[in-house]
């Protein structure tokens, strides 16, 4: 079922954001949840995470980071008033959201999107919400004031220092368990190798720390396989069992292997298709 753009605005250097009629998606979608996009007849299907929902227009809002074929051709060719072919959702578990106590929202990159509807319930249900926000640079962070509007506190880390402090999200996490704050639960959203990290420094306290995956996709309904990813020994797919699994028990040296196994094809489709994802001259005019 075909759905219109209602919305499209950019939030950062290859980084946009839709919001998309589709009233029974809105009605139906909770925190942590995604829908299956494709754009035309001859277009991939990807997964994109539900950001929010706006009921009094019947829209879904949705965070676009142009990284391969298919998101730079959205953003390249898909404006408001244009429709995108299929919009299927909402698909996943969404997020076990109770009241813990203090919990740490930590977010990356295009990873800080998904994990706002996630901080927003999580204040919701009565707990402290503490939120880092992580990014290359200044101009690359966004959501920056939702946060702060709900949050009860945000730190900021980006690698080159142009905004907050110079660094990872997870060493502000570590410095936050080393000054004694009580942590009942994380969730780390982000590029798999900052999640694996956070992991990392949580497990010795026995932190519960929720992360969610978004390997390569293709239905969504859990029958093609193609999201496979080893957790605590078992395979799970991340589009039916997450997603957002135990990040104690991911395998993530297997997930971004995988991750990185179709990168020459990515690149070639981009080469034959004349799209180019973040290149220099974006960034310097943005």
């Amino acid at each position: 079922m075909s759905r219109r753009i209602l919305e499209k605005k950019q939030l950062g250097p290859c980084i946009w954001e839709y919001l998309i009629e589709a009233p029974d998606i809105a009605k139906a979608a909770r925190a942590g949840q995604f829908v299956i996009v494709r754009l035309h007849e001859k277009g991939e299907r990807i997964p994109l995470t539900i950001v929010e929902t706006e009921q009094a227009v019947g829209g879904v809002r949705l965070v676009v980071q142009e990284v391969g074929k298919t998101t730079c051709e959205m953003v390249a060719g898909f404006d408001a008033g244009d429709a995108l072919l299929d919009f299927v959702g909402p698909l996943g578990e969404p997020s076990e959201i109770a009241r813990y106590g203090v919990t740490v929202c930590i977010g990356g990159g295009v990873g800080i999107a998904p994990l706002y509807p996630i901080a927003r319930e999580l204040k919701a249900a009565g707990n402290r919400v503490i939120a880092v926000l992580g990014a290359r640079s200044a101009d690359c962070l966004f959501y920056e004031k939702e946060f702060a509007d709900l949050c009860d506190a945000v730190h900021i880390v980006t690698d080159d220092g142009s905004r907050g402090e110079s660094g990872f999200t997870s060493d502000v996490l570590g410095r936050l368990l080393d000054t004694g704050e009580k942590i009942d639960r994380v969730w780390a959203i982000g590029p798999p190798i900052m999640m694996k990290v956070c992991a990392d420094v949580t497990r010795p306290h026995g932190i519960p720390t929720v992360v969610s995956l978004n390997p390569i996709m293709v239905d969504g309904t859990g029958m093609c396989g193609g999201c496979r990813v080893e957790v605590g020994g078992k395979t799970r797919f991340a589009c039916v069992d997450g997603p957002e699994f135990d990040g104690h028990q991911v395998d993530f040296d297997g997930l971004m292997a995988r991750l990185r196994f179709y990168t020459r094809s990515e690149t070639r489709l981009l080469d034959e298709h004349e799209l180019q994802p973040c290149t220099r001259k974006q960034e310097e005019a943005w």
